[in-house]
């Protein structure tokens, strides 16, 4: 297994955070959904790219070895196989961040998700179960994982979670949200400290990212490469097909549509490529590099399905952040066009 030294020498400068737990790591985080495979929901079968088991945890363990301490999963991801593959891959790390979401259950075996329960019993269960699959006694940070959700079901949510905080069974909780006024309604909980939400250079988020800013909060950058059309490997020709969730109607999809992918979108990266590929990055490193100059207090998370792609993502923190006046050109060109 490749380790930190096959990358970085002690003298490359990596870009780092120092999170809500005082603990200083680099700024870039691995995300679990395609690792976990596919989930059944009642509206059909759902996945998120194709990986074995065995070249998931492979690939978790390497993006450890180059120096990512930040992992995203949920219970959600493969009904609970993303968490059971991550509590695989990290056996033994002590010093990894873990962050999982609560929200959904699902049957790992079967892959069948549950009709929801956000009752305080039913939060409880969950949480468990993912400190069981991981194969720990504490997590992190758990995310309520319902992005829209009527406050007076949220907040006891939030309830149990701080009770759950106090036992010692979390460090810290918050949201998988894009709304800032959910958000801003919440986030005076005493372990409320993170929001996970869509920000990448098609998506900007200001209004979020302010909040964030202003409440001292942690930004998980959700979607950092457009689902993948922000690494150049889909083009106008590209055909996605079966459970991949890119290749579905759901309302809430834009970068592709019905498998292929979005052409004002990829009109758009063209006119950025350059930008974004400028000194040596390449354009996933761009794309990430974008999120580290956007704010102080983002963390991008791509996922992975080889890990061509891990060791790539991590060049991002080595690069550092997109330079003030391509931040300008890029957020000109991207205005220009989506009038945001």
């Amino acid at each position: 297994m490749p380790s930190t030294r096959d990358t970085l020498t002690p003298s490359t400068p990596v870009e780092t955070i120092r999170l809500w737990n005082g603990v200083t790591v680099p700024r870039i985080g691995l995300g679990t959904w395609a690792a976990g495979g596919m989930m059944i929901w009642p509206s059909g079968p759902s996945s998120y790219g194709s990986i074995s088991r065995d070249d998931a945890i492979a690939g978790i363990r390497l993006a450890y070895d180059l120096g990512t301490r930040i992992f995203d999963t949920a219970a959600a991801y493969g009904a609970g196989n993303a968490e059971l593959i991550l509590g695989e891959a990290l056996k033994g790390k002590d010093d990894v961040v873990i962050v999982t979401k609560c929200g959904y259950i699902g049957d790992p075996v079967t892959r069948v998700m549950e009709p929801d329960d956000l009752s305080p019993a039913g939060i409880r269960r969950g949480v468990e179960g993912s400190l069981t699959r991981l194969g720990r006694s504490s997590v992190d940070v758990v995310l309520l994982h319902h992005n829209e959700l009527a406050l007076d079901i949220a907040r006891p949510v939030f309830d149990t979670l701080e009770a759950m905080r106090a036992e010692g069974l979390m460090t810290c909780y918050g949201w998988s949200s894009d709304y800032p006024r959910l958000v801003s309604a919440v986030a005076d909980y005493p372990g409320f400290k993170v929001v996970e939400h869509d920000l990448n250079v098609f998506d900007t988020a200001p209004e979020m990212l302010a909040l964030i800013e202003a409440r001292g909060l942690f930004s998980l950058a959700r979607l950092p490469l457009a689902m993948g059309l922000l690494s150049g490997k889909y083009s106008k020709g590209t055909k996605l097909t079966g459970t991949d969730v890119r290749a579905s109607s759901v309302p809430w999809l834009k970068y592709f549509k019905a498998g292929a992918a979005n052409e004002d979108y990829l009109g758009l990266l063209e006119n950025i490529r350059p930008l974004l590929t400028a000194n040596g990055r390449s354009l996933s490193q761009g794309a990430l590099s974008w999120i580290l100059a956007a704010s102080d207090r983002a963390i991008p998370i791509p996922g992975f399905t080889a890990t061509t792609q891990i060791r790539d993502n991590f060049g991002a923190v080595t690069k550092g952040r997109l330079p003030p006046d391509s931040m300008e050109k890029v957020r000109a060109i991207v205005t220009a066009a989506t009038g945001g």
